[in-house]
């Protein structure tokens, strides 16, 4: 009799056991569903607070045409372009023009050198070279011959309209 009821008692401990872990599966699962729905509600309020913000920013962007429009209308009023506004060609831009008047100031020209190097004789007209870090004239560069050239506004257009490769600079 003892023998059964021990036999009976680990019998109870184990229908316990299974009971409580059935338990705690139901509960985990339970739980997981709850986490579930809490973070779909989460994304939720996301989307509704970007929707807000979405809805508050194209608000203003509205009111604040609706306060330039009235601006406009009250201070400046500016109107849209018309049909008539438009001109077809060149000539009709030109007879808008006026004539300049006597005060006004001569217009802006560009200078140009000419090629040949007939605008500017003198030979020694450009400045030298100098290094900002050590303060004293950097040497003339070596023409394709070798031998060094100085400086000068007859050669300066022909050395800066050439491109030298990388092997022809290493020599």
């Amino acid at each position: 009799m003892n023998l059964t009821r021990d036999r009976l008692h680990s019998i109870g401990w184990a229908a316990v056991l299974l009971i409580c872990l059935a338990f705690t599966v139901a509960l985990t699962f339970k739980v997981n569903a709850v986490k579930s729905q809490v973070r779909l509600t989460e994304r939720k309020i996301n989307a509704a607070k970007q929707q807000a913000l979405f809805l508050e920013t194209e608000f203003e962007a509205r009111a604040n045409q609706q306060q330039l429009k009235t601006l406009n209308d009250v201070e400046f009023g500016y109107q849209a372009p018309t049909v008539g506004q438009y001109l077809e060609n060149e000539r009709q831009l030109a007879d808008i023009g006026k004539p300049r008047g006597p005060d006004a100031p001569d217009p802006i020209r560009v200078a140009s050198a000419d090629p040949a190097g007939g605008a500017v004789s003198d030979a020694g007209s450009l400045p030298a070279m100098v290094s900002p870090i050590s303060g004293k004239a950097m040497a003339a560069e070596p023409d394709r011959t070798g031998k060094k050239q100085p400086s000068t506004a007859a050669n300066l257009g022909d050395r800066l309209s050439r491109v030298d490769s990388a092997e022809t600079r290493r020599q």
